[in-house]
């Protein structure tokens, strides 16, 4: 070796504050120091091996390349070679014995010039194959890539199981134009636990983050991120997915059961849940059996707090690890999709906790969530809110709508909590809120956002939906937004639900001075795709069941409830009902323990099951309760004023050539007999359905087999049949074939 060379060799080694930084994990570029550098004579290759007693430079065959000497005693190493060092490797002396491992800091970028590019301008419409931890081969080697954006840190590492939590030992690169940090690590396959630990802008270590856009987690308490397996599952649902479209049209049936998975059934030894497959077993064939169309899954994303029922999300990449893996969701999803049930997911995107490992602060800044209080808590739910005027964060929450769609066939998405989105206001006093640009209160960057979203999610899922718990008269929610909506397939009819429960949660003696509470909804019924809900915020917090919101004796409550539930399937709109109504649950729910089954063995709550299936059947076979669900001219009043009785009528109409329906509820406990309704001409009617019947646990007071119409009129009608009606029920009436 020659002077020159031996100089050059010095000038290359770091600085002694370059080697601190590096052993005390602080140092912001580990690929300046470590790995392979070619000087201008030979090469130089450095790592980092707390531990290690010595260090040799390996071939792919084993031999002996170079002997490393130690530049620092807490395990910083140093071997020249003469030549490109390929595909080397490091032979560490470990206590125990060598150790050949690969050198994570000789691998290439991981992020391309495209995917930084299109994540700053939150376009990227597939983030998570770039984003997260993947396990690939790169350069024949296999192991994990990790890229997390953080881009206000001071140094990022990934830190788990395959390097002892210790920070130091896989410090990341980070991409300045991207504010992306990553490493592809060797050696770590599906199954390894990690987070990612960070120094922020001053140097001052945050909590470990669990990667957001993580596929697997732990079971909580514990939170730590789990890289998951990435081989494809094999899917059995061509048939559900080439007739979708049709079956989510706005002429299609649509009936929405809707299931908290942690509390529907649970195993009698040690109240333990089901998981995604027992569900698989179970759900799919009762749901099947009771003639929904749909199930809705209240939130399944990963989430630290069970009480919170999902709604405060921690990973929204990730099903929850609380049922089992990824894959298990995916076999639960393709058993529902086998039995002909669609599947739709809540999806939150207006608001998320503030543990430690989440995306708070997550940077060491406000990097997720709005700084200004003003705007980024929520006051109600003590949770921060996503600052979506940033292209990243927008792209973040847009990525893990399409994600669920692409990888596990999700059918549809429930957005929760829209109406908090879209006001700056909300549930906020004066002065407790920025205005807008233009000086208003309603919220541009969330609007926005909603909008690409909602058009991002129909161009990649033609045959989809989306639908919006949107509480407000906010106008268009569920039309394109080319005509100036927010895009949405469907908005549920909160309005609907508010004033029809309040309706029949009054003594009969006193509706007749509330007949506007049962018919209102119709003034309104077609300024959108509404769904009927009656859901999990209605049988929690101190609201009792539905059941026991009816009012009068045990006989009364479930007539009351019996009736109601006609009058909503035959209501326009589609139909949503919580798990556990569908027997008449008398207690609240709750979400540790699962649904009192042992009901069904008395005949009033076994009947009010039994109506609900007859519902959902009597519902997809008659084409007038669903084919203009969204359309004026389906719906016709025969009877909306006849306050004294507490009786209403209606008809439904079809296309030309489909039977109409005619329903008619009487909301109090006396029978009326020779009760004349109006109908559109001569024929017989009879009862398609009788919420009184005794198979269903009423007083069977019916109309035999049927009633003729006679040419005497009533309601403006010159024809009407005079009908004797039960007492608390609903009549679903057809023409007689």
């Amino acid at each position: 070796m020659t002077v020159l060379d031996d100089e050059l060799r010095r000038e290359a080694r770091p600085s002694t504050a370059d080697i601190e930084a590096l052993i005390a994990g602080r140092h912001r570029d580990p690929f300046g120091l470590l790995g392979p550098h070619r000087l201008q004579q030979g090469w130089v290759l450095r790592t980092f091996q707390p531990d290690a007693a010595n260090i040799e430079v390996v071939d792919r065959d084993g031999a002996v390349l170079a002997v490393a000497t130690k530049l620092h005693p807490a395990g910083l190493f140093e071997a020249s070679l003469d030549r490109a060092p390929g595909s080397y490797r490091w032979r560490v002396h470990w206590p125990l014995g060598p150790l050949d491992i690969e050198d994570p800091y000789r691998f290439p970028p991981i992020l391309g010039d495209l995917d930084v590019h299109l994540w700053r301008e939150g376009r990227h419409h597939r983030p998570w194959d770039k984003f997260g931890a993947h396990a690939i081969e790169l350069d024949g080697v296999t192991g994990v890539a990790f890229v997390v954006w953080a881009p206000n840190a001071r140094r990022v590492s990934v830190v788990g199981d395959f390097n002892q939590w210790d920070g130091r030992r896989h410090p990341m690169r980070l991409r300045h134009d991207a504010g992306a940090w990553e490493l592809f690590v060797p050696g770590v396959a599906p199954g390894a636990h990690y987070k990612f630990e960070l120094l922020d802008a001053n140097g001052a270590l945050l909590p470990q983050k669990a990667d957001p856009f993580a596929f697997r987690a732990e079971l909580r308490p514990r939170t730590a991120s789990i890289v998951d397996d990435p081989a494809p599952v094999a899917w059995n649902d061509d048939a559900w997915m080439k007739s979708r479209a049709e079956r989510h049209a706005t002429g299609a049936p649509i009936s929405i059961y809707e299931v908290h998975l942690g509390s529907w059934r649970r195993h009698w030894d040690g109240n333990r849940w089901y998981s995604y497959r027992d569900l698989a077993d179970t759900l799919v064939p009762y749901v099947k059996d009771l003639g929904f169309t749909h199930v809705e899954f209240m939130p399944v994303n990963e989430f630290p707090f069970d009480g919170s029922w999902g709604y405060q999300p921690t990973g929204l990449y990730a099903p929850t690890s609380r049922y089992g893996t990824p894959q298990d969701f995916q076999y639960l999803i393709d058993a529902f999709h086998q039995a002909g049930i669609g599947v739709i997911v809540d999806y939150v995107a207006a608001h998320f906790p503030n543990d430690p490992h989440g995306l708070g602060d997550f940077d060491g800044t406000h990097l997720y969530e709005h700084a200004d209080p003003r705007q980024g808590f929520h006051p109600d739910w003590n949770s921060l809110i996503y600052n979506l005027e940033r292209p990243e964060v927008s792209n973040f929450l847009t990525g893990a709508a399409i994600y669920w769609g692409e990888r596990f066939h999700i059918d549809g998405l429930r957005f929760d909590a829209v109406a908090s989105m879209l006001y700056l206001d909300y549930s906020r006093k004066a002065g407790e809120w920025v205005p807008n640009k233009f000086g208003g209160r309603e919220n541009l960057g969330s609007i926005e956002f909603l909008r690409k979203l909602n058009e991002l999610w129909y161009e990649r899922f033609p045959g989809a939906m989306t639908a919006a718990e949107e509480s407000t008269a906010w106008p268009n929610v569920s039309r394109p937004t080319y005509v100036g909506g927010l895009g949405f397939g469907w908005k549920w009819n909160m309005g609907w639900m508010h004033d029809t429960l309040k309706y029949v949660e009054r003594e009969p003696v006193y509706r007749a001075w509330h007949q506007n509470e049962i018919t209102f909804s119709l003034v309104y019924a077609f300024s959108e795709n509404f769904i009927l809900p009656l859901s999990h915020d209605e049988v929690v917090h101190g609201k009792g069941s539905l059941l026991t919101k009816m009012p009068g004796d045990a006989w009364q409550k479930f007539a009351n409830l019996r009736a109601y539930y006609a009058f909503m399937w035959t209501h326009p709109g589609k139909k949503l009902l919580f798990m556990g109504c569908e027997i008449a649950q008398a207690r609240e729910w709750n979400h540790d323990s699962e649904l009192d089954w042992g009901l069904l063995d008395q005949p009033g709550h076994e009947g009010v099951q039994r109506l609900v299936r007859d519902l959902n059947a009597l519902y997809r076979a008659t084409p007038s309760l669903h084919r203009f669900d969204t359309e004026p001219h389906g719906f016709e009043w025969v009877e909306a004023s006849d306050n004294q009785n507490s009786v209403i009528a209606f008809l439904r109409k079809g296309d030309e050539g489909d039977a109409p329906s005619l329903t008619i509820c009487n909301f109090t406990p006396s029978v009326r007999h020779h009760y004349r309704v109006g109908v559109p001409g001569p024929g017989r009617w009879r009862e398609a359905l009788n919420s009184d019947s005794h198979f269903y646990g009423g007083s069977n007071v019916h109309n035999g087999d049927g009633v003729e119409a006679e040419p005497i009129g009533s309601q403006g009608r010159a024809w009407s049949i005079a009908l004797t009606l039960p007492p608390l029920a609903t009549l679903i009436l057809v023409p007689a074939v």
